[in-house]
């Protein structure tokens, strides 16, 4: 009998200690770089994240197909305010749209050298940094050495699956054992190949809160019309 209600201890914790499908703290900044399978893509940039406002900014800076290209681009999933003129429209679905704010999400194509912006609408939901639930373990390594403390870092790979609107797409993505902090991810479609994200300086919170807030230049910009691209998600946005 003891010999038995030791095996379950020990049955659950092993089960404890399997590494788990995790979600990255809500506010990170740091830096990252992407290149892709064919080399015509190769770019740094610096983030800064949100998931308690829905908001991200990527400054980016890079080369693609040997020509130099910036671009700095703030995403606010929940910004601009609408209101419904349709009384009749809006009664139907039970919703007083004339006392209350319709939530739209915007995003911010940023020129400082122009002191414009390109105002378009985001129409995709707020996807945040994440290892999907659906996610298959691959392994648990450490990056670095393990002779001695401080020498490497414990991570977990996970693979798995996501639907576009093109088609499936791969994934693979390396996070820290502890803090669940992005390290790495190969993100594969059949137009594209293969895309690698590597992050690094991550530090928990936001360190220019302002990042996060589009310049004043950016008041008169107009919306533009949206085009039909697939929804931005934690692998297809960088």
């Amino acid at each position: 009998m003891r010999a038995l209600v030791l095996f379950v201890c020990l049955s659950v914790g092993c089960l404890a200690q399997r590494p788990q499908p995790c979600e990255s703290p809500p506010l990170l900044t740091g830096s990252l770089s992407v290149a892709t399978q064919s080399e015509k893509l190769m770019a740094y940039a610096k983030y800064s994240y949100d998931a308690l406002g829905k908001r991200i900014r990527l400054s980016e800076f890079g080369s693609y197909e040997n020509k130099t290209f910036h671009l700095d681009v703030l995403l606010l999933f929940r910004q601009v305010m609408t209101t419904c003129h349709r009384y009749l429209n809006c009664v139907q679905h039970k919703l007083l749209y004339n006392a209350m704010a319709v939530l739209q999400g915007v995003m911010y194509k940023i020129n400082w050298k122009n002191q414009t912006c390109c105002k378009k609408p985001l129409n995709a939901d707020f996807h945040p940094l994440e290892i999907p639930r659906n996610a298959s373990l691959l392994g648990q390594v450490v990056l670095g050495g393990s002779s001695g403390p401080g020498q490497g870092v414990l991570v977990n790979s996970w693979g798995g699956e996501l639907k576009m609107k093109k088609g499936p797409a791969k994934y693979m993505s390396t996070v820290t054992e502890f803090g669940c902090i992005p390290v790495s991810t190969l993100f594969h479609t059949s137009g594209s190949g293969w895309k690698v994200t590597n992050f690094f300086n991550n530090v928990i919170g936001l360190v220019d809160p302002q990042r996060l807030i589009p310049p004043h230049f950016c008041k008169g910009a107009e919306l533009e019309n949206s085009s039909d691209e697939d929804p931005m998600t934690f692998f297809s946005l960088f």
